[in-house]
This record gives structure tokens, C-alpha cells and sequence, in this order.
């Protein structure tokens, strides 16, 4: 059956996962000062700024969980 078969390919460790050491194009194109100096700035992620839109969604979400705790705790 399915089950004896899956049993059997579990036994025998046909499934070995992933590679023990992976590689990575962007690790090895850079010396590692590269990724010392950097700086993680959460404004600025990944090549993009948070626009002023964003920031309006920020506040917007910030000002409903605000209201539903209000409405919750208060009715």
C-alpha cells in the first residue's frame, strides 16, 4: 500500500533534505566588510522608501486598532 511504500523510502532515507552548505551569489560576490558596514535603516528596505502614502497607512491602521481596543475595553 501507499503507506508501506512511504514507510519503506523513510527507512531507507531517500528524502536527505537540502545541501549542509549552501551557497549564496550574494554572499560570495561581496568581502564580508561589505555586510559590517551596512546599515539596516527600516525606512529605507530593499532599494524602497516608505512614501507618504505608506506612512498615511501606517497611521490609518494604527488609529482603527486603536478605536476597536477603545471599543472593546470600553464598549
Amino acid at each position: 500500500s501507499d503507506y508501506q511504500q512511504l514507510g519503506y523510502n523513510l527507512r531507507i532515507n531517500l528524502f536527505q533534505g537540502g545541501p549542509l552548505n549552501s551557497r549564496s551569489l550574494m554572499r560570495d560576490s561581496y568581502t564580508p566588510d561589505v555586510f559590517q558596514k551596512a546599515v539596516i535603516d527600516p525606512r529605507h528596505w530593499h532599494g524602497r522608501t516608505i512614501s507618504e502614502l505608506g506612512r498615511w497607512y501606517e497611521k490609518y491602521f494604527l488609529d482603527l486598532n486603536m478605536e476597536k481596543a477603545m471599543n472593546e475595553k470600553y464598549g
